[in-house]
């Protein structure tokens, strides 16, 4: 039986108004759901195409391609782009930073921390990274979309678990941990793929400042520095100099993510000292429960306060709002018909539904046979199909590999060497926004993101319908 909810009568939500009755409190115990996530992203993703295609469709193009300018003082932060760049460029930095922190702690203290445990997970990862880009690779090679093979190689963690978390019980918990963890691994690969392949015009002043914060940041860390409020604006000015290097500016919150403390300072038994230090004395003052409270708070580490309280933010606003800045394909019958001739469509659906299957379940398979990682009981084969189809839904960070591949060429370093960048690279027809693969209709962007939607929706149906075949777990499972 789920354990029930309680809220203090201290705030609104506790109170026993209609509106926190109604409203408040179930949309609380909503969000605490599992599938709550994917199903907000479920529903930006079907705002954005109606959106875009109901008569007030220019209005989508109009809004997202508004300028944004933000300045202190004089010094340009972030200039001369749309909102949509601000959206990839800037709020999907905090995702990557939640990726990073989620990172660290699996390998200090989770599944990913004994490489014994880690290797499973880390084999089917590979194999769902390299199986998709080759497959991607067997449709594309030569061609003008040649430049997405990264797409197909991303897992959207929180849409696959959603999706999974929809069959409750009849996934053990421990594959659910294995899909996470697969799914962790796969975005460590994507960064670096982002990092290496997706990064262009790289201005090394700017890199080496973002070096040297990076160092400063270690220090501060080494010497126990724990003023939250200095590590913001350091990772601020981070974000900053990544953004003015070329690197693509959430590789930034990555690093930021690696950096944060995984381990608490305080450990359980001493906090049970200052609880009870606390509760036992004479005459408690301000001062003593802020000393208390400070002590206690210190037993749970700093990776996973940060986590706990901007996974909510990045959840529920922020992937919503980029589901909603870039899911917006329009969709009719000469569009469709230019999708289904193109080999980018085609290589993301194989590469996404097909190599990911594939890819991870060989791999898995192989792991296991050559001894180098155990298989957990419960993975049967069947269950390991339908949980490596399940992680064929790219969609979040597919779109974003997506745009960097084939949206127009963001570059943010000095403009002089920018014009020398987007020459070589129209030349050889890797940035190809307005450029079709097929025979009229969209561009190369369009039939990526209507391979991504298909695919995606392809292999939720799939890993739903082949893990709900294998019945419910054993009770050793």
């Amino acid at each position: 039986m789920a354990q029930q909810t309680h809220f203090s009568d201290l705030t609104f939500i506790g109170r026993e108004s209609r509106v926190a009755r109604w409203f408040a409190r179930p949309a609380k115990r909503f969000l605490a759901v599992e599938a709550a996530g994917g199903i907000l992203l479920l529903i930006a993703t079907a705002a954005a195409l109606i959106w875009v295609n109901s008569p007030w469709g220019d209005t989508y193009d109009e809004f997202w391609g508004t300028t944004v300018n933000i300045f202190v003082g004089d010094i340009e932060i972030f200039g001369g782009h749309s909102l949509a760049d601000f959206v990839n460029d800037a709020l999907m930095a905090l995702f990557f930073f939640v990726v990073g922190v989620e990172i660290k702690r699996e390998l200090v203290d989770g599944q990913l921390r004994k490489p014994r445990d880690a290797a499973l997970p880390a084999f089917a990862a590979l194999g769902g990274m390299v199986v998709p880009a080759a497959l991607y690779l067997v449709f594309n090679a030569g061609g003008p979309g040649q430049s997405g093979w990264g797409v197909p190689m991303a897992t959207d963690i929180a849409f696959a678990v959603g999706v999974v978390s929809l069959l409750g019980d009849r996934i053990p918990r421990r594959l659910k941990v294995f899909l996470l963890s697969l799914a962790i691994v796969d975005d460590i690969g994507a960064i670096i793929v982002i990092a290496i392949f997706y990064s262009s015009g790289i201005n090394l002043g700017w890199l080496a400042a973002t070096g040297v914060l990076i160092v400063v940041i270690a220090l501060l860390k080494q010497l126990r520095v724990w003023y939250i409020p200095l590590y913001v604006l350091i990772g601020a000015i981070v974000w900053w100099t990544t953004y003015r290097s070329g690197v693509h500016a959430t590789i930034a919150g990555v690093m930021l993510g690696l950096l944060t403390p995984a381990l608490p300072l305080q450990s359980e038994d001493d906090t049970r000292t200052v609880a009870r230090w606390l509760r036992d004395k004479p005459e408690v003052f301000p001062i003593d429960v802020q000393y208390a409270s400070f002590r206690i708070r210190e037993s749970v580490s700093v990776a996973e306060r940060l986590e706990s309280a901007l996974h909510p933010i990045t959840s529920f606003a922020i992937i919503p709002i980029f589901a909603l800045a870039n899911a917006g394909v329009r969709i009719d019958g000469d569009i469709l018909a230019a999708a289904v001739k193109s080999p980018v469509m085609w290589g993301i659906v194989a590469g996404l539904v097909v190599g990911k299957t594939i890819g991870i379940t060989l791999f898995s398979l192989a792991a296991a046979k050559l001894k180098i990682a155990t298989m957990p009981a419960s993975l049967t084969l069947r269950r390991l199909i339908g949980l490596s189809m399940i992680a064929g839904i790219g969609f979040t960070v597919s779109l974003f590999v997506s745009n960097l591949a084939f949206g127009a060429d963001e570059y943010h370093g000095d403009d002089e060497h920018a014009l020398v960048i987007n020459a070589e690279e129209l030349s050889n027809g890797s940035v190809a926004l307005a450029e079709t693969d097929g025979e009229g209709g969209g561009s190369i962007e369009d039939n990526a993101k209507i391979g991504i939607l298909f695919a995606s929706v392809l292999a939720s149906v799939g890993g739903l319908a082949i893990l709900w075949g294998a019945g419910a777990p054993d009770d050793d499972d």
